[in-house]
């Protein structure tokens, strides 16, 4: 599993162009960020344990996020409202849930992104053909870091990886991201997905 994972991540780093790229300005990623109002794509899910999770990931800005994992991982995750629900779809029970402000994801999922705000950005370096910007909430330090991996020509976010306080990281590596789906409220409702499931909404 080890192995596979690096070379998911190789092949990611070096798919969209050998060449050297010029950093992109965190204005030019804030821009991209603050436009990508709706997407879905496939992802794969990189462990802190080296195993891989696949499936769908589904983006409705601001505060909207679902991952929809492939069999055999009964899990569904699911961001609105400022909070995280995370779903064992072959369980009765509800969703457990905590707020989304506990998560570095929330920074992307703003309103508005801008990482040039003050305390937000704590690197932000090129690295071949990938500009790497690496965040945490100056308020949340604890809550962990987030490091967004771009690549340009047109700029797209490709992966994030997520380290949390133990230092434990999960990496998303996302596939092709169709921006123009439209994407239905309903997706992200966490009390009608629970009553869809037949579970008790709360922890």
């Amino acid at each position: 599993m080890r192995t596979i994972a690096k070379i998911t991540i190789v092949a990611l780093c070096l798919a969209p162009a050998m060449a050297h790229a010029e950093k992109l300005s965190l204005n030019q990623l804030s821009g991209y960020l603050n436009q990508l109002t709706s997407a879905k794509g496939a992802f794969t899910q990189i462990n802190p344990d080296n195993t891989l999770s696949k499936g769908s990931f589904m983006l409705k800005r601001p505060g909207r996020m679902r991952f929809e994992y492939a069999q055999p991982n009964p899990a569904l995750v699911v961001a609105s409202t400022g909070q995280v629900a995370i779903f064992d779809k072959k369980s009765s029970a509800g969703p457990q849930g905590f707020p989304i402000g506990r998560t570095p994801l929330g920074i992307i999922l703003k309103k508005n992104v801008n990482l040039k705000t003050s305390g937000i950005v704590v690197a932000h370096i090129e690295d071949g053909p990938t500009t790497k910007v690496t965040a945490q909430d100056p308020k949340r330090p604890k809550n962990g870091t987030i490091q967004l991996i771009f690549t340009a020509n047109p700029i797209e976010l490709r992966q994030w990886i997520v380290t949390d306080q133990s230092g434990q990281k999960t990496t998303v590596v996302l596939g092709e991201l169709n921006k123009t789906v439209h994407l239905s409220e309903g997706l992200f409702d966490i009390e009608q997905i629970a009553i869809d499931l037949g579970q008790v909404s709360g922890n």
